[in-house]
C-alpha cells in the first residue's frame, strides 16, 4: 500500500482531533462553576439542556486523561479530566457506591443506576486518571467498581430489570464487548491472573457465544445457554457493535501474540460489513433483524456517527496487523462516507445521526448519548494505527 497515502491519513485524523474536536469540547462543554461536562451542545457548541449523563462524564474525563498520557501533558487536559473525576467522585454514586444513570447539573440524582454501563465508564476514568496522577486511592476505587462490576454482571439491572423472570431469560452482547476493553484499560491495576482469565471469558463469550458460527453473524442477545432465540430480541443484529467488538479482539490479540485471534477478527468484522452495508444509499444500519423481518427498532435504518467510526477504527487495525487488502478496501469507502456526512467542516465536530438517505437528522453536536468520546477516541486511534504502519 501506498506509505504517502497512510501517511497523508494519519495526519488527517491528526489534525482533525488536535485542531478541530478537542477544541470544541474545550471551549463549550466544561461546567467550571459546578463541577462535571456539559454534553447536550448544539450545531455551534451552544448548550441546550443542563442535564450530566453519568457515563459520558466518565468517558469525557477519560479522554482527557487519555491525551495528557499519550499525546501531550498540557495541564488544561489536566484540569479538564480533573473537573470529570472531582464531579463524579463528589456526586456520581449512590449509598451502595453505583453509580446513577444522571444527574442535575450541580450533580444532584435523576436517574437511578439501573445498568452497569456508568459504573464501567467511570472505573475506566478513575483508573486511567489515578495512573497520571499517581493518585493511588484513585486507582483502588475504580478496582472497587470494577469488582463491583463483576459481580454484577450476571443480573447487571438488578432491581430495574423489566423482564418478567425465567420466561424468556436472555443475556446481552453489550457487557462481555465492554469488558474486553476495560480489562485492558484496568491492567495496570489488576492481579495478571484475574486479568488473564476475564480475557479467556471474553474471548469466549465474543467469539463463540454470541457468534453464530454458519453465517458468521453477531447477536445482540443470546439465551443464558448461549442459543438462538426466534424473537425480536433474539433476531436483533447491531454492526456497530460488532465490528467495535471486533477491533477489541485486535487488541487483545495484539497483547497475546494470537495471529489467529486476529485474522477470525477481521474475518468477521468484513462479514458485518457485508450484511450491515446500505447497498442503496450508502453507510451501515443501526439494527437490523436476522431474519430480514421489520425490526423493532424505528430508528434501525438511521446512519449513527459512532458506528461508522468504530468501523474505521477496526479497518484501520485489520489492515495493519493482517494486511488483508478488503480492510483498506473498506476503509476507503467508509471513510468516504464518514467524512462526506457526518464531518461538519462549517461548525467543527460531528454530526451523529443522520436518516437513511445520509441528510442530517439532529443537528446537535452532543446530548444524551453523544458525547467526547467515540469520535476523539477514533480520530486518536485511527491516526495511531495508521503512524505505526507508516514504516512497517
Amino acid at each position: 500500500m501506498d506509505k504517502n497515502k497512510i501517511r497523508d491519513y494519519s495526519q488527517q485524523y491528526k489534525t482533525a482531533l488536535l485542531e478541530n474536536v478537542i477544541p470544541f469540547w474545550e471551549r463549550n462543554s466544561p461546567d467550571w462553576e459546578n463541577g462535571g461536562y456539559f454534553t447536550c451542545l448544539d450545531r455551534k457548541g451552544k448548550v441546550f439542556d443542563t442535564d450530566k449523563f453519568v457515563w459520558l462524564q466518565g468517558r469525557q474525563a477519560w479522554m482527557f486523561s487519555l491525551l495528557y498520557q499519550e499525546v501531550d501533558k498540557r495541564e488544561e487536559w489536566l484540569a479538564m479530566s480533573r473537573l470529570g473525576i472531582e464531579f463524579l467522585t463528589k456526586h456520581g454514586s449512590d449509598s451502595n457506591g453505583d453509580y446513577y444513570f444522571s444527574l442535575t447539573q450541580k450533580g444532584s440524582p435523576l436517574v437511578q443506576p439501573y445498568n452497569i454501563f456508568s459504573d464501567c465508564f467511570v472505573a475506566m476514568a478513575f483508573a486511567k486518571y489515578g495512573q497520571i496522577s499517581q493518585n493511588e486511592e484513585l486507582g483502588s476505587k475504580a478496582v472497587g467498581i470494577f469488582q463491583r462490576i463483576l459481580d454484577r454482571q450476571e443480573n447487571p439491572k438488578g432491581r430495574y430489570n423489566k423482564s418478567y423472570p425465567g420466561t424468556r431469560p436472555l443475556k446481552n452482547f453489550a457487557l462481555p464487548m465492554i469488558l474486553s476493553n476495560l480489562c485492558l484499560e484496568m491492567e495496570p491495576l489488576l492481579d495478571n491472573d484475574l486479568v488473564e482469565g476475564l480475557l479467556d471469558t471474553c474471548v469466549q463469550e465474543v467469539m463463540v457465544n454470541f457468534l453464530d458460527q454458519d453465517s458468521l453473524l453477531m447477536f445482540e442477545n443470546r439465551t443464558s445457554n448461549n442459543g438462538y432465540s426466534d424473537s425480536f430480541e433474539g433476531r436483533l443484529l447491531n454492526p456497530g457493535h460488532a465490528i467495535e467488538a471486533m477491533w477489541f479482539m485486535m487488541d487483545i490479540a495484539k497483547r497475546r501474540g494470537d495471529q489467529s485471534l486476529a485474522d477470525k477478527a477481521v474475518t468477521i468484522m468484513i462479514r458485518q460489513l457485508e450484511n450491515g452495508w446500505d447497498k442503496e444509499y450508502g453507510g451501515i444500519f443501526y439494527f437490523l433483524d436476522h431474519k430480514g423481518h421489520p425490526p423493532q427498532q424505528l430508528e434501525w435504518d438511521q446512519k449513527l456517527w459512532w458506528v461508522h467510526l468504530e468501523t474505521l477504527v477496526a479497518l484501520a487495525k485489520g489492515y495493519r496487523m493482517t494486511g488483508d487488502k478488503r480492510c483498506w478496501e473498506w476503509f476507503e469507502t467508509v471513510h468516504q462516507y464518514a467524512w462526506g456526512n457526518f464531518y461538519d467542516a462549517k461548525e467543527g465536530e460531528w454530526f451523529g445521526y443522520l436518516n437513511r438517505r445520509g441528510d442530517v437528522l439532529l443537528d446537535l453536536k452532543g446530548g444524551k448519548w453523544k458525547g467526547c468520546f467515540h469520535v476523539p477516541r477514533a480520530l486518536y486511534q485511527v491516526w495511531k494505527t495508521m503512524e505505526s504502519g507508516i514504516d512497517k
